[in-house]
């Protein structure tokens, strides 16, 4: 698929799309120096967080990966959303042998209420899972908590609420330890046998979740509704280990999640920015953050396609089909049609206009897998492995008609090292009961 080729017959005006266009089109220079201001950010998070950096570079005090040794049962609570679930695994020699989950809503009384009520019914679900199967009985039962919300973390069991988002705002929760927060509801309802053992975010369980099926995983890389990427860090060079705590000597590396959506918050990257970048941020819910995801993540491409689109139709002097007038009126989906040729042809009035839409879509995409691209190439590099498999999942990546391909070329012009893309689904889930596993092999039960 040419991604950047405008198919229209008048060349002149061919020329002045994609002359007005031009800003979107990231040329060598431009990723060379955002390879550099994004290793710049990471090493300036590393050693101070937000205060240095874009990239909040949290802790998840992950030191270790599957080893193989892993047996019996773990829980997992996965919270992101209305809907959550409570997940058992069952292992055996580090593998899943058995695998059974169930789904429970969350009312929306429950996730604007006070948030003591909200982690009641969390532990009241767990109560219900164990005792439709009988798991009371087991003296001990390590939970693995995936919680898909901004914290900060101190330790693998302990993650302090930063802000709520998505469709929840509990008061009395944030600042607090959500960790315990949930223990203690879990007395409370009289589950005895169940304790919560390691705090994570889907990131983080994506590439757990990887190691699970391939031991060379060692990044883990979401590209959805939004985006965010972890990777195994040298333990040496995480200066700002976590607030209070210091790194035990044995500890060679640890598993970091920098919160890529947000890089560029700081304005470091503003020299790829458009002005319909600055339109789409403005119209956002949070103009300002969020930044570097607002130019790519499924949450947005549609939107910055239909404003590129309605500005140059009108630099050309083109007609300007009223139904792409309307905010939100082309969504992600939508640009993935176009692309494969099966959408939006009756919003336009003419071929020229569809060719114009269509050549849009595709360097919007083609700025995206470069984006992503020089990110984990990023990563790649500070690792130096001879192999590394790159878990990811999200509808942007298993939707798009070329995304994953694009991505996939990039990286590998950007390094020099050995990788592999691997489709994981599922990692908020499966991930946090492994996380559980590893958390008992290392003694932290």
């Amino acid at each position: 698929m040419d991604l950047l080729n405008l198919c229209i017959k008048d060349e002149v005006l061919k020329a002045q799309v994609v002359h007005i266009l031009s800003p979107l089109v990231i040329d060598k220079e431009k990723c060379g120096k955002l390879l550099d201001v994004f290793e710049s950010e990471l090493d300036k998070g590393l050693e101070y967080g937000l205060a240095g950096s874009s990239l909040q570079m949290e802790n998840t005090f992950i030191p270790e990966l599957l080893d193989g040794s892993e047996q019996g049962r773990y829980l997992a609570l996965d919270l992101g959303g209305t809907n959550f679930r409570v997940i058992l695994l069952e292992l055996e020699n580090g593998k899943i042998i058995n695998e059974t989950i169930e789904y429970y809503s969350v009312a929306e009384s429950l996730r604007l209420g006070p948030g003591v009520n909200l982690f009641n019914f969390l532990a009241e679900s767990i109560k219900d899972f164990i005792d439709k199967r009988d798991l009371a009985s087991i003296k001990r039962m390590p939970l693995g908590f995936t919680f898909s919300f901004p914290m900060t973390q101190t330790a693998l069991d302990v993650g302090h609420l930063v802000n709520w988002t998505k469709s929840f705002n509990c008061p009395g929760v944030i600042g607090e330890d959500v960790v315990a927060m949930l223990n203690v509801a879990l007395d409370r309802v009289g589950v005895k046998n169940v304790a919560v053992v390691a705090i994570l975010n889907d990131t983080t369980g994506t590439l757990v979740a990887g190691a699970h099926d391939s031991p060379d995983c060692a990044i883990g890389l979401i590209l959805g509704t939004g985006t965010n990427a972890s990777y195994i860090e040298k333990a040496d060079r995480v200066i700002r280990w976590g607030e209070g705590t210091t790194r035990e000597d044995n500890v060679e590396q640890v598993v970091m999640d920098p919160e890529t959506g947000a890089f560029g918050d700081n304005g470091c990257i503003d020299f790829v920015k458009t002005e319909w970048d600055r339109q789409l941020d403005l119209g956002s819910l949070l103009p300002g953050s969020f930044t570097f995801e607002k130019y790519f993540a499924g949450k947005y491409l549609g939107e910055l396609a239909r404003i590129v689109f309605t500005s140059v139709m009108e630099q050309i002097r083109q007609r300007i089909p009223e139904s792409l007038l309307v905010i939100g009126s082309l969504t992600t989906k939508d640009v993935s049609d176009i692309l494969e040729s099966s959408g939006k042809q009756e919003m336009v009035s003419d071929e020229t206009s569809y060719a114009i839409l269509k050549h849009i879509c595709g360097i919007l995409s083609e700025r995206a897998a470069i984006l992503v691209a020089f990110t984990i190439a990023t990563f790649l590099n500070r690792m130096s492995r001879a192999h590394t498999v790159i878990a990811v999942t999200g509808s942007l990546y298993k939707l798009h008609p070329c995304l994953a391909s694009r991505l996939e070329e990039h990286t590998r012009r950007l390094t020099k090292y050995n990788f592999t893309f691997q489709l994981c689904d599922d990692g908020s889930g499966k991930g946090a009961g492994l996380v559980a596993a590893i958390a008992q092999r290392l003694g932290n039960l």
